[in-house]
């Protein structure tokens, strides 16, 4: 890898700062120059992509990105002379010749003391490592983190995330993939990693604080899978999407208390969580950690891919005595499915009792609206709905 211009880049948006710092690395010989000012050029005259996207390869090669691109497991776009938004995703085609690359970049820098350069399964450790500690990636925008060895490469990600403050660093994906919650998942090698293996200590785990101190711009976050981190926080972040449990106690929640608050500035909240493999639903106490006073800006929530065991009805009346309740402004349920079996009553009736403490938002269902012994319009007279709109990010 060739050393980086000591120069440092303009702390603005200004192209002409830009142009003025391009043509100083082209006085040096940085290949970054050329492909700075032809971005300005493109951005200002349309000109030839391709010529762009040369000009950039070049770059990988003088800094050595070259052979993470050839993997295809990094995928990546640039701004500016710097890596602008990345995916990682371990691309399984070019596994058979992966074993060199980890090599070669291990050769390069020294590795982190638990990492195994000789193990295939911390080999996806290792290549992010590759990317994210690079001086290319000092201002990443976006990020996106689809894990497959997690049960290594989860700690190790968040550890390399953290080795820097990322202050340009707004969007991120972290997580796995997963059909069940809590179901083994399959490893590069033909493995399994058991979720349950983790409880408590988490996937990330120790590394949870570090990580979150590290993303002070973070606006917008998702996170896929279980038992990943202790906890959610950065003070930025609006907009935050959770599947599964992610939280090492099995919490559905991200973990904001009136004692500990973590996520001062969330706007919007949505959580998928769905039967887990054993065929067991959320418990509807879950629901009990939204206090006003630990997500004291939260305006949205959405609940329409969340199945608890209380049933829809049950998802209202635990609604109904949460301090969240009036603060929001937008809501949204996964049904409005409601038989005389889970009401005293007539369901109708019921509904209407609930119905007032809801007036003040926009309340949307996901899927079935069927209340028995009613029709729809007076379901819908009794308990108002409207069409979900995904809210605008930062509202």
């Amino acid at each position: 890898m060739t050393p980086p211009d000591t120069t440092a880049e303009p702390t603005s948006e200004d192209w002409d700062a830009w142009c003025g710092y391009a043509q100083s690395l082209v006085e040096k010989g940085d290949p970054r120059g050329a492909a700075i000012l032809l971005e300005y050029r493109h951005r200002k005259e349309q000109a030839d992509v391709a010529e762009l996207a040369d000009a950039y390869r070049t770059v990988e090669r003088w800094w050595g990105l070259d052979g993470l691109r050839a993997d295809g497991s990094w995928q990546f776009t640039w701004s500016r002379g710097f890596l602008d938004k990345a995916r990682f995703r371990a691309a399984p085609l070019t596994r058979p010749q992966r074993r060199a690359l980890v090599e070669r970049v291990l050769a390069e820098r020294l590795p982190a003391a638990d990492v195994d350069g000789v193990t295939p399964e911390q080999w996806e450790g290792v290549l992010i490592d590759a990317l994210l500690s690079h001086p290319a990636a000092g201002r990443l925008r976006g990020l996106r983190l689809h894990l497959t060895d997690y049960h290594h490469s989860a700690r190790s990600a968040a550890v390399s995330l953290a080795g820097r403050r990322r202050d340009r660093l707004i969007s991120m994906y972290f997580g796995y993939d997963f059909q069940h919650l809590y179901e083994s998942g399959p490893t590069s090698t033909g493995g399994w990693i058991d979720p349950m293996d983790h409880y408590d200590e988490g996937f990330v785990g120790a590394a949870t604080a570090a990580v979150w101190q590290s993303l002070p711009s973070l606006r917008s976050l998702t996170i896929e899978g279980a038992l990943l981190f202790h906890w959610v926080g950065v003070d930025a972040l609006t907009d935050l999407r959770l599947r599964g449990a992610v939280i090492s106690d099995g919490s559905v929640l991200p973990g904001s208390e009136p004692d500990f608050v973590t996520l001062p500035g969330l706007v919007s909240l949505e959580l998928e969580i769905l039967p887990d493999v054993h065929g067991a639903e959320c418990p509807i106490e879950q629901l009990d950690g939204l206090e006003a006073a630990g997500y004291p800006r939260l305006r949205n929530l959405d609940l329409g891919r969340a199945r608890f065991d209380a049933g829809d009805h049950g998802v209202l009346a635990a609604l109904k005595k949460s301090s969240i309740l009036p603060q929001l402004e937008s809501l949204r349920i996964r049904g409005l499915d409601i038989s005389r079996y889970e009401v005293d009553g007539e369901p109708l009736a019921a509904l209407a009792e609930l119905a007032p403490y809801f007036a003040h938002l926009d309340l949307s269902v996901a899927g079935d609206i069927a209340v028995e012994g009613a029709d729809r319009s007076d379901v819908d007279r009794v308990f108002p709905t409207v069409p979900w709109r995904r809210p605008q990010s930062g509202r």
